[in-house]
């Protein structure tokens, strides 16, 4: 175990990002981790609220992580940023990331709007991929906010990404995202294809058993 924890800390360490100042890279990061503990904690109220209120599971899971070194990076090349932690802070908005999860596609905008009253939190922008999904056939809505926490007396803002999704998206995010980024295989046309008709399929039975569930609900 302890040969293994080494190899990570070295790995960290050699990272381009990290390796001037490993003690300034833990600090942003523990702050990073500050806001999306104090997101975490407000998004839990809500949705014993909103499970409360509805009389049914509104939102059925929350998960929040962290950004790795390497990923931070690589977005940061993409966007042809030198590589510098006023740049990571700036332009980088999912550095804290959480995903929520619910059932119904109305749900994701009774999440939205909840969230968007909360007097502690500040809405920077949106991203609605459901009304108009992405050319991969994602479908999600984005909320990039900013999250007050206090840090030696000073109160400061920290971004941190919400995607909200129904569990079939979510599902299809995942193994799209396993088979495109995470394999050593490059993925054929075919399939490309295939996840992308897939993706639309998705978003067909999310509207089907929406409409069936709201006839319950009548």
């Amino acid at each position: 175990m302890e040969a293994i924890l080494k190899e990570e800390s070295d790995l960290i360490k050699s990272n381009e990002l990290i390796k001037k100042s490993y003690n300034e890279y833990e600090l942003i990061i523990g702050i990073y981790k500050k806001a999306l503990n104090n997101i975490e904690c407000e998004l839990n109220k809500l949705k014993e609220l909103l499970n409360n209120y509805y009389k049914y599971d509104v939102i059925t899971n929350i998960t929040s992580r962290i950004k790795t070194p390497e990923s931070i990076i690589n977005k940061m090349k993409k966007k042809k940023l030198e590589i510098t932690y006023e740049n990571m802070i700036e332009y980088i908005n999912d550095i804290a990331g959480v995903r929520i999860i619910c059932n119904y596609k109305d749900d994701i905008y009774k999440i939205r709007n909840i969230i968007r009253r909360q007097e502690q939190i500040r809405i920077v922008k949106e991203k609605d991929y459901i009304k108009k999904a992405k050319k991969s056939g994602y479908s999600a809505l984005h909320m990039i906010i900013e999250v007050p926490i206090k840090v030696k007396e000073e109160i400061i803002y920290i971004k941190t990404e919400i995607q909200i999704k129904t569990a079939l998206m979510d599902f299809w995010a995942t193994t799209e995202h396993k088979v495109k980024y995470k394999s050593n295989k490059k993925i054929s046309n075919m399939d490309s294809i295939k996840l992308f008709m897939y993706g639309r399929i998705v978003n067909i039975i999310s509207d089907k058993m929406t409409r069936i569930f709201k006839k319950q609900e009548c």
